[in-house]
């Protein structure tokens, strides 16, 4: 009772803060009941008188409450079924940036996750460069042979932890209530929204797991001649320290440097499109934070990545999906792309494939008729989404990452080349993936791969027939002697039926009143 008065009391206070920057205004009533009409109305009044638009308000009360919502506005960027394309669009300008903490309180985290002097890791430990909700960096130096070289350190924020651990349970709170009172609610998950959020808050405060994200990632793109990752030391990487490599590059958003550079932009933006499809089609591994800031160009003409706190997965069904669902439209091969749903269990079977397909073919029409540079891969997965939500397709976490990540990787790559025609950058990647795991070849591979499930469900046959011997010799024993129930088993029955009966009692006596008082109005 005191944990859920806590949670409103919160919740009330961020309420008011969006009542304050007017972020009401972005709600369409006139679908909702009179209550709710009432209340919003009511909570405009409220509204500060400097408000401009609605969409830059969310973005300054998701700010004003504090590092957690700014993740929340980050999350929900990754849920238009939830909140509305426009708003998700105005949300991924969301900036993550807050002062640094001091210098010294930096030191003692460090010091702390290896129980050793900062002078003793680092031959240099300069003062923050770069500073979000979670935590910040510094630029050192360590010392290997006489020889110096400069890393990048992450430290995490003190505090941190006990902050989004407060936040995230009055959000669960809210999320269980919408979910308790609504069938659309249910249907969007916000219980599970609020759970991947809290996953994936922690794990960004554990630098191990970052550090091992980069490692994996290192070791996923080893042979690729224009992506690579900073290398990790892990001699100084704990929980709430990661060290890594400096990684001295122009930024993707530092467009001068880059003409300056020579470097082609054109060609650049198809890099970082078919990098980003490579490691989600052939890795199921991708960076799902790729903004201009966290890509760089090094010496080598290299795309660089950095900052891998949020990373997405894909298994290899939703995989195929992918591939599945572009190279379709690629082709203009609407049932195929149909179908693919379906093959996923994404779409229930009491649907029909074929009023499927015909609705991606309202999506997919179009766009052959517009200009290269008309064409949005994002938008388009935008759109099929909103038709999936018509065919009773429930919400897919990783889905809505990969499409959130898209829809920046796009902007990112149209940046650099305006005539972008993202079909004919992702086409080769595409149909590289369909020829090698649908091929022949993959083909082969699936055959083999069901010889050894075969192989192993064999193995376990003798197991099996053993547990089957023995449940049949307890029904035959349960046939022969009767079911037998232990004394307190048979008295706990007994009382629930007990109360059942009462309660069932209670019930009659409810009717035969409430019939008594309809006769006696009758009368």
């Amino acid at each position: 009772m005191i944990a859920a008065f806590s949670h409103l009391i919160r919740l009330t206070r961020a309420g008011y803060v969006f009542a304050r920057e007017g972020v009401f205004a972005l709600v369409d009533t006139r679908p909702l009941p009179l209550p709710a009409r009432t209340a919003i109305a009511a909570a405009r009044l409220i509204e500060r008188p400097t408000a401009k638009d609605g969409s830059s308000r969310l973005g300054k009360a998701l700010t004003r409450l504090g590092p957690t919502y700014v993740k929340l506005g980050q999350f929900m960027a990754t849920r238009p079924d939830v909140v509305g394309q426009s708003i998700a669009h105005d949300l991924e300008a969301l900036q993550d940036k807050m002062p640094p903490f001091p210098q010294a309180q930096a030191e003692a985290v460090v010091a702390a996750a290896f129980d050793r002097p900062v002078n003793s890791l680092y031959a240099s430990f300069g003062p923050s460069v770069a500073a979000a909700s979670i935590a910040q960096v510094h630029k050192a130096e360590i010392e290997t042979d006489g020889i110096r070289k400069p890393v990048a350190v992450k430290i995490l924020r003190p505090g941190v932890g006990h902050r989004f651990a407060v936040d995230l349970d009055a959000f669960m709170f809210a999320a269980r209530r919408a979910e308790a009172m609504s069938l659309e609610a249910q249907r969007l998950r916000p219980v599970e929204a609020v759970a991947t959020l809290a996953r994936s808050v922690s794990m960004e405060m554990d630098f191990r797991l970052e550090a091992a994200a980069l490692s994996e990632m290192a070791e996923n793109t080893r042979d690729d001649i224009d992506f690579r990752v900073p290398a990790v030391d892990w001699d100084r990487t704990a929980r709430e320290v990661l060290t890594m490599e400096w990684i001295e590059g122009t930024p993707l958003n530092d467009r001068a440097a880059l003409d300056a550079r020579g470097i082609d932009l054109p060609a650049l933006g198809h890099k970082v499109i078919q990098s980003f499809l490579r490691h989600a089609l052939r890795d199921g591994f991708f960076h799902a934070d790729m903004h201009p800031g966290n890509l760089f160009v090094d010496a080598e003409g290299r795309l660089v990545a950095v900052d891998f706190g949020i990373m997405g997965r894909l298994g290899p069904k939703e995989r195929r999906f992918l591939a599945e669902i572009l190279y379709g439209f690629i082709t203009r091969d609407y049932h195929r792309t149909a179908q693919v749903h379906f093959d996923a269990g994404y779409v229930p079977r009491h649907h029909s494939v074929e009023d499927f397909a015909q609705a991606i073919r309202a999506i997919g029409e179009p766009i052959h008729n517009r200009t290269a540079e008309d064409i949005s891969m994002a938008k388009l997965l935008m759109l099929l989404f909103e038709v999936t939500g018509l065919f009773d397709m429930r919400t897919r976490p990783e889905l809505l990452l990969l499409q959130k990540t898209m829809v920046v990787v796009e902007g990112v790559a149209r940046t650099l080349d305006p005539r972008l025609d993202m079909w004919q950058v992702a086409d080769p990647v595409v149909r590289e993936w369909i020829e090698r795991n649908l091929g022949p070849v993959g083909k082969l591979q699936d055959a083999a791969q069901g010889a050894g499930e075969l192989g192993r469900f064999i193995g376990q046959v003798p197991s099996l027939l053993t547990r089957a011997g023995t449940l049949l010799d307890q029904v035959d024993d349960i046939t022969r002697n009767g079911l037998v129930l232990s004394p307190g088993t048979v008295e706990a029955i007994g009382r629930a039926e007990g109360r059942s009966n009462r309660w069932v009692a209670g019930g009659l006596w409810a009717i035969a009143l409430m019939l008594g008082w309809l006769a006696w109005l009758i009368i």
